[in-house]
């Protein structure tokens, strides 16, 4: 039995060949498919988490015991990193990644990267939802992944323990980014040094200062608590995650 899985983040995706899991977990009676939503924010305080768990809430209540939504989040079960392989594998059925973690998949969600490549929201929804936006959902159905619905976080702000007022600010901080050509290619024209590493390790890396800085959304930033490690926040809505 063929399953579609889906990746859900600024775009919603599925892994289009894995099986559903049949397993007796935690929270799911005997006999009930598990469809299993991996996500890396937590669940109280970011709107994606509480989201997640608002989509299980309705799934396990319309499914009426055929099947069994788990969600974990905060990286519990897979970090972002690793997610989409195990989509693959058919660990995972829904996950929530960022575009750029699609870098080695497809290189058609790069646009969202590239700085200031969009005015505002209205003009990254207004592109979502054309006809060339939605053809991208498609852009991984020959490995195994299809886009569902694209589900951003915002836009990007910048955050450091320095001020961040002109571009040459930047030079010679050490800037953790997603693990994409175009974040690298800002960061060094920034006279940065690009440090790619999972969402899930960032909060230690700021505190222990294997990073300075980092680029992430006003949602990700409170929810992950970053102000706690940051001594401040340049609001630039440079790119899209």
């Amino acid at each position: 039995m063929k399953a579609l899985t889906t990746a859900v983040s600024a775009i919603t995706l599925a892994a289009a060949f894995a099986a559903p899991t049949f397993a007796d977990p935690a929270g799911c009676d005997d006999g009930e498919i598990v469809i299993k939503f991996s996500h890396v924010t937590n669940t109280d305080k970011h709107p994606k988490g509480i989201a997640a768990n608002l989509f299980k809430e309705r799934v396990n209540a319309e499914m009426d015991g055929k099947a069994c939504m788990e969600v974990y989040p905060s990286s519990s079960l897979y970090n972002d990193n690793q997610v989409l392989e195990a989509m693959l594998q058919g660990d995972v059925q829904f996950a929530a990644p960022s575009l750029s973690k699609f870098e080695t998949f497809t290189k058609v969600y790069r646009i969202f990267d590239l700085p200031f490549m969009f005015k505002n929201m209205d003009a990254v929804e207004a592109f979502q939802q054309s006809d060339t936006g939605q053809a991208m959902k498609d852009a991984m159905v020959r490995r195994g992944l299809q886009g569902l619905a694209f589900w951003h976080n915002g836009l990007k702000q910048f955050s450091a323990n320095k001020p961040l007022i002109h571009p040459s600010d930047a030079a010679g901080l050490k800037f953790r980014v997603q693990p994409s050509d175009v974040l690298v290619a800002q960061m060094e024209a920034l006279g940065a040094s690009p440090q790619p590493m999972a969402f899930s390790e960032v909060y230690g890396a700021l505190q222990t200062g294997v990073v300075d800085g980092q680029e992430n959304t006003w949602s990700n930033i409170y929810g992950k608590k970053f102000f706690e490690v940051q001594d401040g926040v340049t609001e630039t809505n440079h790119g899209l995650l």
